[in-house]
């Protein structure tokens, strides 16, 4: 992820984390979310002199990029305290 992109994905999150905090995202549909964000990312697309639809294919990019980052620190993480997920399965036997 760019610097410019990361700038970008944290605006949108931070925007997300103020308008969806009552909402329960296993309930409310996506369209219903995406909805929401939909002032900042039509903000971000006037500054970038870009489409609606061209930040919101970045949103949804950076959003996978993000998930593939957060899980990679996990599993590093797991595996620097020697608690891998065949460690974690072992003790549970």
């Amino acid at each position: 992820m760019t610097s410019e992109n990361r700038k970008i994905w944290e605006r949108i999150s931070a925007y997300a984390e103020e308008v969806l905090k009552d909402i329960d995202p296993q309930k409310t549909q996506v369209s219903v979310q995406l909805d929401a964000l939909r002032p900042i990312m039509e903000e971000i697309a006037a500054e970038e002199n870009k489409s609606l639809e061209d930040i919101f294919i970045l949103y949804m990019d950076l959003a996978s990029e993000a998930s593939v980052e957060a899980e990679a620190k996990l599993q590093a993480d797991l595996q620097e305290n020697g608690q891998g997920f065949s460690h974690m399965a072992n003790t549970l036997q």
